[in-house]
Protein backbone atom coordinates (compact mmCIF):
# COMPACT_ATOMS: atom_id res chain seq x y z
CA UNK A 1 0.00 0.00 0.00
CA UNK A 2 1.31 3.78 -0.69
CA UNK A 3 0.46 6.51 1.57
CA UNK A 4 0.75 9.88 1.30
CA UNK A 5 1.30 12.04 4.87
CA UNK A 6 0.50 15.93 4.19
CA UNK A 7 1.65 18.02 7.36
CA UNK A 8 2.17 22.14 6.75
CA UNK A 9 4.56 22.44 9.45
CA UNK A 10 8.26 23.11 9.79
CA UNK A 11 10.16 20.04 9.64
CA UNK A 12 12.19 18.88 11.79
CA UNK A 13 10.15 20.51 14.69
CA UNK A 14 11.07 20.59 18.38
CA UNK A 15 7.39 20.14 19.16
CA UNK A 16 5.69 16.97 19.97
CA UNK A 17 3.70 17.21 16.48
CA UNK A 18 6.80 16.76 14.64
CA UNK A 19 7.85 13.47 16.56
CA UNK A 20 3.99 12.16 16.49
CA UNK A 21 4.60 12.89 12.84
CA UNK A 22 7.54 11.29 12.47
CA UNK A 23 7.48 8.12 14.51
CA UNK A 24 3.95 7.09 13.01
CA UNK A 25 5.04 7.36 9.36
CA UNK A 26 8.03 5.42 10.45
CA UNK A 27 6.16 2.61 11.65
CA UNK A 28 3.83 2.35 8.67
CA UNK A 29 6.82 2.23 6.58
CA UNK A 30 8.24 -0.48 9.01
CA UNK A 31 5.19 -2.66 7.76
CA UNK A 32 6.09 -2.30 4.19
CA UNK A 33 4.14 0.37 3.12
CA UNK A 34 5.60 3.14 1.41
CA UNK A 35 4.88 6.23 3.07
CA UNK A 36 5.40 9.52 1.73
CA UNK A 37 5.84 12.62 4.10
CA UNK A 38 4.99 16.26 2.59
CA UNK A 39 6.31 18.76 4.72
CA UNK A 40 8.12 22.49 5.24
CA UNK A 41 11.73 22.98 5.03
CA UNK A 42 12.89 24.39 8.41
CA UNK A 43 14.17 27.92 6.89
CA UNK A 44 14.90 29.23 10.42
CA UNK A 45 18.61 28.04 10.76
CA UNK A 46 20.86 25.35 9.61
CA UNK A 47 19.76 22.50 7.61
CA UNK A 48 19.11 19.55 9.61
CA UNK A 49 18.26 16.24 8.96
CA UNK A 50 14.76 15.17 10.22
CA UNK A 51 16.54 11.20 10.59
CA UNK A 52 19.09 11.99 12.47
CA UNK A 53 17.26 14.57 14.87
CA UNK A 54 14.50 12.17 15.55
CA UNK A 55 17.11 9.07 15.76
CA UNK A 56 15.69 7.07 13.40
CA UNK A 57 17.21 4.74 10.64
CA UNK A 58 16.23 5.61 7.47
CA UNK A 59 14.22 3.36 5.40
CA UNK A 60 13.33 2.80 1.95
CA UNK A 61 10.24 2.27 2.30
CA UNK A 62 9.92 5.85 3.81
CA UNK A 63 10.28 9.33 1.73
CA UNK A 64 10.69 12.56 2.90
CA UNK A 65 10.15 15.31 1.20
CA UNK A 66 10.85 19.37 2.35
CA UNK A 67 9.41 21.78 -0.13
CA UNK A 68 11.10 25.07 0.29
CA UNK A 69 8.11 27.31 1.04
CA UNK A 70 9.43 30.89 2.44
CA UNK A 71 7.39 34.39 2.32
CA UNK A 72 5.36 35.45 5.63
CA UNK A 73 2.72 32.82 7.20
CA UNK A 74 -0.38 33.48 4.75
CA UNK A 75 2.15 33.17 1.62
CA UNK A 76 3.94 29.69 3.08
CA UNK A 77 0.35 28.68 4.19
CA UNK A 78 -1.24 29.20 0.41
CA UNK A 79 2.26 27.41 -0.90
CA UNK A 80 1.63 24.51 1.19
CA UNK A 81 -1.97 23.96 -0.01
CA UNK A 82 -1.16 24.16 -3.40
CA UNK A 83 1.49 21.79 -3.08
CA UNK A 84 -0.85 19.17 -1.35
CA UNK A 85 -3.06 19.59 -3.69
CA UNK A 86 -0.90 18.77 -6.30
CA UNK A 87 0.35 15.75 -4.47
CA UNK A 88 -2.96 14.42 -3.63
CA UNK A 89 -3.94 14.83 -7.62
CA UNK A 90 -0.67 12.70 -8.67
CA UNK A 91 -1.52 9.79 -6.22
CA UNK A 92 -3.52 7.21 -7.95
CA UNK A 93 -6.75 6.11 -6.05
CA UNK A 94 -5.96 2.73 -4.28
CA UNK A 95 -3.64 4.67 -2.32
CA UNK A 96 -4.19 6.67 1.13
CA UNK A 97 -4.07 10.25 2.06
CA UNK A 98 -3.65 10.82 5.42
CA UNK A 99 -3.13 14.77 7.39
CA UNK A 100 -3.79 16.02 11.22
CA UNK A 101 -4.38 19.49 9.60
CA UNK A 102 -7.57 20.26 9.18
CA UNK A 103 -7.45 22.64 6.66
CA UNK A 104 -5.02 20.62 4.26
CA UNK A 105 -8.08 17.77 4.93
CA UNK A 106 -11.26 20.12 4.00
CA UNK A 107 -9.84 21.50 1.06
CA UNK A 108 -8.80 18.11 -0.13
CA UNK A 109 -12.07 16.74 0.27
CA UNK A 110 -13.25 19.64 -2.31
CA UNK A 111 -11.94 17.67 -4.61
CA UNK A 112 -14.29 14.91 -7.00
CA UNK A 113 -14.16 11.79 -5.76
CA UNK A 114 -13.42 10.20 -9.19
CA UNK A 115 -10.52 12.99 -8.94
CA UNK A 116 -8.82 11.65 -5.50
CA UNK A 117 -8.18 9.00 -3.36
CA UNK A 118 -9.64 8.46 0.34
CA UNK A 119 -8.65 10.73 2.50
CA UNK A 120 -8.41 10.18 6.39
CA UNK A 121 -8.50 13.00 9.02
CA UNK A 122 -6.47 12.22 12.61
CA UNK A 123 -7.89 14.80 15.11
CA UNK A 124 -6.21 15.82 18.46
CA UNK A 125 -8.97 17.50 19.39
CA UNK A 126 -12.34 19.44 18.42
CA UNK A 127 -10.90 23.13 16.72
CA UNK A 128 -12.98 25.52 18.19
CA UNK A 129 -12.52 24.42 21.51
CA UNK A 130 -8.74 24.11 20.96
CA UNK A 131 -8.21 27.44 19.64
CA UNK A 132 -10.41 28.98 21.94
CA UNK A 133 -8.72 27.13 24.86
CA UNK A 134 -5.11 27.61 23.35
CA UNK A 135 -5.87 31.30 23.03
CA UNK A 136 -6.94 31.33 27.07
CA UNK A 137 -4.30 29.51 28.21
CA UNK A 138 -0.90 29.87 25.97
CA UNK A 139 0.77 32.91 26.67
CA UNK A 140 0.64 35.62 24.93
CA UNK A 141 -2.38 34.54 22.88
CA UNK A 142 -4.86 36.60 21.67
CA UNK A 143 -9.13 36.25 21.72
CA UNK A 144 -10.51 33.80 19.13
CA UNK A 145 -13.47 35.82 17.59
CA UNK A 146 -16.94 33.82 17.27
CA UNK A 147 -16.89 33.87 13.75
CA UNK A 148 -13.83 31.95 13.66
CA UNK A 149 -14.99 29.75 15.82
CA UNK A 150 -18.22 29.03 13.26
CA UNK A 151 -16.09 28.82 10.92
CA UNK A 152 -14.19 25.95 12.86
CA UNK A 153 -17.05 24.04 13.61
CA UNK A 154 -18.42 24.07 9.90
CA UNK A 155 -15.03 22.86 8.60
CA UNK A 156 -15.09 19.83 11.17
CA UNK A 157 -18.87 19.26 10.57
CA UNK A 158 -17.60 19.06 6.35
CA UNK A 159 -14.55 16.74 7.81
CA UNK A 160 -16.59 14.56 9.92
CA UNK A 161 -19.58 14.02 7.60
CA UNK A 162 -17.23 13.65 4.28
CA UNK A 163 -13.69 11.83 5.30
CA UNK A 164 -13.16 8.41 4.28
CA UNK A 165 -11.72 7.65 7.50
CA UNK A 166 -11.40 9.36 10.75
CA UNK A 167 -8.87 8.97 13.65
CA UNK A 168 -9.55 9.83 16.84
CA UNK A 169 -6.97 10.05 19.50
CA UNK A 170 -8.95 9.65 22.53
CA UNK A 171 -12.15 7.76 23.14
CA UNK A 172 -13.69 10.92 24.89
CA UNK A 173 -12.71 12.99 21.87
CA UNK A 174 -14.62 10.11 19.85
CA UNK A 175 -17.83 10.62 21.79
CA UNK A 176 -17.86 14.33 21.74
CA UNK A 177 -17.98 14.60 17.86
CA UNK A 178 -20.47 11.54 17.83
CA UNK A 179 -22.30 13.59 19.80
CA UNK A 180 -22.05 16.62 17.78
CA UNK A 181 -22.19 15.39 14.41
CA UNK A 182 -23.89 11.86 15.00
CA UNK A 183 -22.19 8.25 14.28
CA UNK A 184 -20.46 7.72 11.26
CA UNK A 185 -18.40 4.77 9.86
CA UNK A 186 -14.85 4.35 9.35
CA UNK A 187 -13.61 5.74 12.70
CA UNK A 188 -10.78 4.80 14.91
CA UNK A 189 -9.41 5.65 18.32
CA UNK A 190 -5.90 4.99 18.06
CA UNK A 191 -4.01 7.31 20.76
CA UNK A 192 -0.29 8.29 20.18
CA UNK A 193 3.02 6.26 20.80
CA UNK A 194 6.38 5.82 22.17
CA UNK A 195 9.16 3.95 20.91
CA UNK A 196 9.84 0.43 23.04
CA UNK A 197 13.97 0.59 23.18
CA UNK A 198 15.17 -2.92 22.84
CA UNK A 199 17.25 -2.28 26.02
CA UNK A 200 14.12 -0.91 28.21
CA UNK A 201 14.36 -2.18 31.67
CA UNK A 202 12.44 -1.61 34.85
CA UNK A 203 14.68 0.28 36.96
CA UNK A 204 13.12 0.12 41.14
CA UNK A 205 13.14 3.51 42.58
CA UNK A 206 15.21 3.67 45.30
CA UNK A 207 13.93 5.57 48.54
CA UNK A 208 16.64 8.20 48.23
CA UNK A 209 17.21 11.49 51.02
CA UNK A 210 16.90 13.79 48.04
CA UNK A 211 14.77 12.67 44.84
CA UNK A 212 14.45 14.16 41.80
CA UNK A 213 11.00 14.83 40.85
CA UNK A 214 10.99 15.09 36.80
CA UNK A 215 9.13 16.66 34.11
CA UNK A 216 9.24 16.59 30.09
CA UNK A 217 7.17 18.66 27.70
CA UNK A 218 6.25 22.58 27.09
CA UNK A 219 5.67 25.35 29.86
CA UNK A 220 2.50 26.74 28.66
CA UNK A 221 0.36 27.52 31.94
CA UNK A 222 -1.79 24.77 31.06
CA UNK A 223 0.84 22.05 31.27
CA UNK A 224 0.42 22.98 34.98
CA UNK A 225 4.40 23.59 35.54
CA UNK A 226 3.59 26.28 38.35
CA UNK A 227 1.73 23.88 39.88
CA UNK A 228 4.78 21.48 39.99
CA UNK A 229 6.78 24.03 41.22
CA UNK A 230 4.42 24.75 44.12
CA UNK A 231 4.27 21.12 45.29
CA UNK A 232 7.86 21.21 45.42
CA UNK A 233 7.66 23.89 47.35
CA UNK A 234 5.74 22.00 50.08
CA UNK A 235 8.65 18.68 50.08
CA UNK A 236 11.78 20.33 51.16
CA UNK A 237 13.59 16.83 50.95
CA UNK A 238 12.46 16.66 46.72
CA UNK A 239 14.41 18.18 43.99
CA UNK A 240 13.04 19.13 40.83
CA UNK A 241 13.94 18.84 37.21
CA UNK A 242 12.39 20.74 34.38
CA UNK A 243 12.75 19.00 30.95
CA UNK A 244 11.85 21.31 28.03
CA UNK A 245 10.45 25.05 27.30
CA UNK A 246 12.00 27.13 24.31
CA UNK A 247 14.41 30.34 25.72
CA UNK A 248 12.50 32.23 22.91
CA UNK A 249 8.97 32.17 24.68
CA UNK A 250 7.78 33.75 27.96
CA UNK A 251 7.14 30.75 29.68
CA UNK A 252 10.57 29.68 30.51
CA UNK A 253 11.48 33.10 32.25
CA UNK A 254 8.29 33.55 34.28
CA UNK A 255 8.31 29.46 36.10
CA UNK A 256 12.53 30.94 37.06
CA UNK A 257 10.85 33.95 38.32
CA UNK A 258 8.34 31.56 40.31
CA UNK A 259 10.68 29.40 41.65
CA UNK A 260 13.02 31.91 42.75
CA UNK A 261 9.63 33.78 44.46
CA UNK A 262 8.61 30.72 46.15
CA UNK A 263 12.04 29.80 47.44
CA UNK A 264 13.22 27.01 45.21
CA UNK A 265 15.33 27.83 42.64
CA UNK A 266 18.28 26.25 44.55
CA UNK A 267 16.25 22.92 44.15
CA UNK A 268 14.90 23.07 40.31
CA UNK A 269 17.17 22.68 37.44
CA UNK A 270 15.73 24.36 33.97
CA UNK A 271 17.47 21.49 31.33
CA UNK A 272 15.51 23.37 28.51
CA UNK A 273 14.60 22.16 25.15
CA UNK A 274 16.71 18.77 23.93
CA UNK A 275 16.49 16.76 21.42
CA UNK A 276 13.84 13.86 21.15
CA UNK A 277 16.17 11.19 21.55
CA UNK A 278 17.93 12.67 24.51
CA UNK A 279 14.92 13.39 26.52
CA UNK A 280 14.83 9.66 27.42
CA UNK A 281 17.84 9.67 29.69
CA UNK A 282 17.00 12.46 31.48
CA UNK A 283 14.07 11.01 32.38
CA UNK A 284 16.03 8.20 33.79
CA UNK A 285 18.22 10.19 35.98
CA UNK A 286 14.40 10.86 37.89
CA UNK A 287 12.71 8.93 41.03
CA UNK A 288 9.41 10.33 40.08
CA UNK A 289 7.92 11.47 36.97
CA UNK A 290 5.02 14.00 36.74
CA UNK A 291 2.05 14.84 34.52
CA UNK A 292 0.62 17.88 36.06
CA UNK A 293 -1.45 19.35 33.38
CA UNK A 294 -4.38 21.22 34.22
CA UNK A 295 -8.11 20.52 33.65
CA UNK A 296 -8.79 22.76 30.74
CA UNK A 297 -11.44 21.63 28.35
CA UNK A 298 -8.63 20.69 25.72
CA UNK A 299 -6.70 18.87 28.22
CA UNK A 300 -9.35 16.93 29.91
CA UNK A 301 -11.11 15.46 26.50
CA UNK A 302 -8.17 15.69 23.59
CA UNK A 303 -4.88 15.25 25.04
CA UNK A 304 -2.77 12.02 24.30
CA UNK A 305 0.35 13.35 25.44
CA UNK A 306 3.49 11.84 24.09
CA UNK A 307 5.28 12.45 27.22
CA UNK A 308 3.06 10.53 29.40
CA UNK A 309 4.28 7.12 26.78
CA UNK A 310 7.84 7.64 27.24
CA UNK A 311 7.50 7.60 31.19
CA UNK A 312 5.52 4.51 31.03
CA UNK A 313 8.37 3.24 28.95
CA UNK A 314 11.51 4.28 31.00
CA UNK A 315 9.85 2.06 34.13
CA UNK A 316 9.58 4.80 36.78
CA UNK A 317 6.46 5.67 38.85
CA UNK A 318 4.17 8.58 37.87
CA UNK A 319 1.88 10.99 39.38
CA UNK A 320 -0.21 12.73 37.21
CA UNK A 321 -3.53 14.57 37.25
CA UNK A 322 -6.69 13.13 37.29
CA UNK A 323 -7.98 13.82 33.77
CA UNK A 324 -10.98 11.91 31.75
CA UNK A 325 -7.95 11.94 28.73
CA UNK A 326 -5.29 10.61 31.36
CA UNK A 327 -7.83 8.11 32.85
CA UNK A 328 -7.95 5.82 29.27
CA UNK A 329 -4.52 5.23 29.89
CA UNK A 330 -3.42 5.81 33.73
CA UNK A 331 -5.26 3.70 36.54
CA UNK A 332 -5.27 5.61 40.26
CA UNK A 333 -3.35 2.93 42.28
CA UNK A 334 -2.71 0.63 39.69
CA UNK A 335 -0.02 2.23 37.20
CA UNK A 336 -0.53 6.01 38.51
CA UNK A 337 -1.14 8.28 41.77
CA UNK A 338 -3.55 10.35 40.17
CA UNK A 339 -4.25 13.96 42.11
CA UNK A 340 -6.78 16.81 41.69
CA UNK A 341 -5.55 18.78 38.93
CA UNK A 342 -4.34 22.33 39.70
CA UNK A 343 -4.05 21.48 43.44
CA UNK A 344 -0.22 21.99 44.71
CA UNK A 345 -1.51 20.43 47.80
CA UNK A 346 -2.65 17.33 46.54
CA UNK A 347 0.20 16.98 43.71
CA UNK A 348 2.50 16.91 46.95
CA UNK A 349 0.81 14.62 48.85
CA UNK A 350 1.01 12.13 45.96
CA UNK A 351 4.72 12.80 45.26
CA UNK A 352 4.83 12.52 49.36
CA UNK A 353 2.66 9.02 48.56
CA UNK A 354 5.17 7.72 46.08
CA UNK A 355 8.78 8.64 47.56
CA UNK A 356 7.93 7.29 51.15
CA UNK A 357 5.97 3.66 49.75
CA UNK A 358 8.41 1.71 48.17
CA UNK A 359 5.91 -1.22 47.40
CA UNK A 360 3.55 1.11 46.19
CA UNK A 361 6.77 2.51 43.57
CA UNK A 362 7.83 -0.65 42.79
CA UNK A 363 3.85 -1.34 41.75
CA UNK A 364 2.98 1.35 39.78
CA UNK A 365 6.19 1.62 37.77
CA UNK A 366 5.85 -2.07 36.91
CA UNK A 367 2.15 -1.98 35.72
CA UNK A 368 3.22 1.53 33.88
CA UNK A 369 6.16 -0.27 32.22
CA UNK A 370 4.29 -3.49 30.80
CA UNK A 371 1.50 -0.98 29.82
CA UNK A 372 4.04 0.77 27.50
CA UNK A 373 3.80 -2.41 25.13
CA UNK A 374 0.34 -1.74 24.42
CA UNK A 375 1.18 1.87 22.97
CA UNK A 376 4.48 1.12 20.60
CA UNK A 377 4.67 2.94 17.56
CA UNK A 378 4.42 -0.55 15.69
CA UNK A 379 1.46 -1.12 17.71
CA UNK A 380 -0.59 1.93 16.21
CA UNK A 381 0.69 1.61 12.45
CA UNK A 382 -1.18 -1.91 12.88
CA UNK A 383 -4.54 0.02 13.62
CA UNK A 384 -3.95 2.63 10.89
CA UNK A 385 -3.75 0.15 9.05
CA UNK A 386 -6.50 -1.83 9.85
CA UNK A 387 -8.08 1.59 9.30
CA UNK A 388 -6.45 2.02 6.14
CA UNK A 389 -8.26 -1.53 4.93
CA UNK A 390 -11.32 -0.07 6.07
CA UNK A 391 -11.58 2.74 3.83
CA UNK A 392 -10.28 1.06 0.84
CA UNK A 393 -13.19 -1.96 1.63
CA UNK A 394 -15.52 0.63 1.43
CA UNK A 395 -14.38 2.56 -1.54
CA UNK A 396 -14.41 -0.89 -3.31
CA UNK A 397 -10.81 -0.54 -3.72
CA UNK A 398 -8.06 -2.70 -3.50
CA UNK A 399 -5.39 -2.68 -0.69
CA UNK A 400 -2.93 -1.96 -2.99
CA UNK A 401 -1.51 1.21 -4.34
CA UNK A 402 0.50 3.03 -6.75
CA UNK A 403 1.86 6.19 -7.36
CA UNK A 404 2.12 7.77 -10.84
CA UNK A 405 5.47 9.56 -11.73
CA UNK A 406 5.31 13.22 -11.90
Amino acid sequence: MKVLYLADIRFPLERANGLQTMRTCGAVADRGHHITLVVRVDTRGRRRDPFAFYSMVKSPHFELRQCNVRGLPPIRRASYLAMALACTMRVRRTSIVISRDLGVVDLLLRLPRTLRPPIIYESHGFAPTMAVDRARAVTGAGRVSEMKQRRLVRRERRVWHSADGYVSTTRALRNELDERFGPRECVAVIPNGVTLHSDRRLRPPPLSAAPTVAYAGHLYPWKGVDVLLRALALLPEARGAIIGGNPNEQDLGRLRSLAREIGIADRVTFVGMVEPHRVRERLLDGDVLVVPTLASPFASRYTSPLKLFEYMEVGKPIVASDLPSIREVLRDGANAVLVTPGDAGALADGLRRVLTDQRLANAIARQAFDDAALYGWDRRAERLEQLFGEVLAKCSLPPTAGVREA
